[in-house]
């Protein structure tokens, strides 16, 4: 069971960091990789 929310925790940190660097970025450097500025929580969060 400590486990599981250690690995829950773990995947929201990641997620977090990975929501923060792309808000990081310009719009013409999303754009390069396909991502729209909106859709970053979406992405990240649940995948393409």
């Amino acid at each position: 069971m400590l486990n599981s929310i250690a690995q829950r925790i773990q995947s929201f940190r990641s997620h977090r960091r990975t929501i923060i660097e792309l808000n990081s970025m310009d719009d013409r450097m999303l754009s390069d990789i396909g991502v729209l500025r909106g859709d970053i929580d979406r992405m990240v969060r649940v995948g393409r």
